[in-house]
């Protein structure tokens, strides 16, 4: 199974539009208050084509399975980036893809200048709350920011130090 983790292009759109769609409701995260209802959801290349942003692609056999980016946290400090849309088909799941974006965007957020992220999530994602928690993320008891995702539960932050997010 040939797999690559690669920049988002316009040709990906719609295939990122329909994870996103496709997962969230696997979680219950629908309707206002997650990130599903973002307008940038059919257009990602454009959104994450704006400074100190960044989104890649999962592409399993050459098929987008996934994905996942970086981005200023929206109310937030400057030196704070969001983990944003890190979302994965279930084929795609269970086979290290996570770790592997997550460190590729945590590489990237360290490159933009970023010395924390921040990310919200749901309790009932507790996979991808163990994987957070792996590469040091912090639970928060409120979120940070103006993401408008009131529908979240879980929030995270880690402070990044240059070559030291990574799993020990």
């Amino acid at each position: 199974m040939a797999h690559s983790i690669r920049p988002i292009t316009a040709a990906d759109n719609a295939a990122v539009a329909g994870i996103i769609r496709t997962v969230m409701p696997e979680f219950g995260a629908v309707g206002p208050g997650f990130a599903i209802t973002d307008p940038e959801v059919d257009d990602m290349h454009a959104a994450y084509s704006r400074p100190r942003c960044a989104y890649f692609v999962l592409e399993v056999d050459g098929r987008v399975v996934g994905g996942g980016g970086v981005a200023p946290l929206e109310g937030g400090s400057s030196d704070t980036c969001e983990l944003r849309k890190m979302y994965f088909l279930s084929e795609a799941r269970g086979h290290g893809h996570g770790r592997a974006m997550l460190t590729r965007c945590l590489e990237t957020a360290a490159a933009l200048g970023f010395r924390q992220v921040y990310l919200e999530t749901l309790r009932t994602m507790s996979t991808a709350r163990r994987l957070y928690e792996a590469f040091g993320f912090q639970p928060r008891p409120t979120p940070l920011g103006a993401t408008g995702h009131f529908g979240c539960d879980a929030w995270f932050v880690k402070e990044l130090e240059p070559g030291r997010f990574l799993i020990g």
